[in-house]
């Protein structure tokens, strides 16, 4: 085999999103893109705010010294100040240019954050569902994922993490609002995890550190805020990036920010720092860094997101689907009726309606549907999901 035999079995596990996209090519040639309902990426769909592109426009035309040269490896230290003052506000705890770093997306964030504080044949602890990457980011630094149940309506269940947790388990990772269910962790919820964490902590002797992957921080619906991990626990990271709250996934640009009062803060980001460069990131994209310096408080227009949500959420349940509705995201996680999810998107696929089976995010029985798409495609594909839901009632 040219390829070494663990990526081969990585690309098979990890090919639902990519099958259902293939797939969708194939019905697009086939029947025509109108007649093809795809609701298997999770692409933004809301254009960026008109803000963005006049900052895009504003920076592009600044001539500083050394726009184009190397940077500080934390990036520019005018963008690090401001983004601590977004972080700020957003958490409820003060942070200097001192504990953010900025990074190639959130993805490199994650890689950047993991390689800083994993050991080989340590344990990085993931909630179900969980976004499908985050199994390849461990193993990318010699850590193995562990994964803790949640509850029917996807909020934490302290007692699964708890006993999920070993003395190997250097960090626990949260998603919240979650891709791929919605949820959004309660205030509650996060306060008996710090004070898990803390306990667990002092129990195996070592800092678990806790990890909060947030690039939906932004895109929550009917007056939900998205409560504060700083205020729960210190030994905390939110790692982050644009690509959702101004629609700019193709520019890589997010940040890591770290509680000021971690343990061992310093040698903690000048660790991140040596990683984003040794990783290969080397530093943020130069020109985005100063666009989004520009750009505190703004966002995409949420409500766009949360009409569509309403659209779809409205349709499925007139069929009779019972589910969670999304309190964030743009992703609905959809029970199969006979608990199959690999069926379940066969049959949809039938009607030519794409969905990702939930075992993919670690959660048979389920489908994610991403209602990032024009309305059209949400009300053309009742009639799909009307017939597939009928065949389960009538047992063809």
């Amino acid at each position: 085999m040219a390829i070494a035999a663990k990526i081969q079995g990585f690309m098979e596990s990890s090919s639902w999103i990519r099958k259902m996209f293939e797939t969708g090519v194939q019905l697009k040639q086939q029947y025509g893109p109108e007649n093809v309902f795809d609701f298997s990426l999770g692409n933004p769909s809301v254009p960026p705010p008109p803000e963005f592109y006049t900052a895009l426009e504003e920076t592009v035309k600044e001539q500083p010294p050394n726009k184009h040269g190397y940077m500080p490896n934390a990036g520019y230290p005018q963008v690090r100040e401001e983004m601590a003052r977004l972080v700020s506000e957003t958490q409820g705890v003060t942070l200097t240019a001192g504990d953010l770093l900025m990074t190639v997306g959130a993805g490199g964030a994650l890689n950047v954050v993991l390689k800083t504080l994993c050991n080989p044949g340590e344990e990085v602890l993931a909630m179900v569902p969980y976004f499908v990457e985050y199994r390849f980011y461990a193993d990318n630094h010699g850590a193995t994922l562990t994964l803790a149940e949640t509850n029917r309506d996807f909020s934490l269940n302290i007692e699964a993490i708890e006993a999920a947790l070993t003395p190997r388990t250097a960090v626990v990772i949260i998603n919240s609002p979650n891709n791929p269910s919605g949820a959004v962790y309660s205030a509650e919820s996060l306060a008996a995890l710090g004070s898990l964490l803390e306990r667990k902590s002092n129990e195996f002797g070592r800092v678990i550190h806790l990890v909060s992957d947030e690039p939906y921080r932004s895109i929550v619906y009917d007056g939900i805020d998205v409560p504060s991990v700083f205020s729960h626990y210190t030994d905390s990271i939110v790692v982050t990036s644009f690509s959702k709250e101004l629609s700019i996934a193709g520019e890589r640009i997010g940040y890591i920010a770290v509680h000021p009062e971690i343990t061992d803060h310093d040698a903690a980001v000048d660790g991140m720092i040596l990683c984003n460069r040794i990783l290969g990131y080397v530093n943020a994209p130069a020109l985005m860094q100063r666009v989004v310096a520009r750009l505190r408080g703004i966002n995409v227009d949420v409500e766009e997101y949360r009409r569509k949500r309403d659209l779809l959420c409205d349709g499925l349940e007139e069929i009779g689907f019972e589910f969670s509705r999304p309190r964030g995201t743009f992703y609905l996680m959809l029970p199969a009726p006979d608990g199959d999810d690999i069926e379940f998107a066969r049959r949809l696929q039938e009607e030519k309606v794409l969905v990702v089976p939930g075992r993919g995010f670690g959660l048979p029985g389920y489908c994610r549907v991403s209602y990032a798409v024009p309305d059209e495609t949400i009300t053309g594909s009742m009639k799909g999901f009307r017939a597939a839901w009928e065949s389960y009632r009538s047992g063809s």
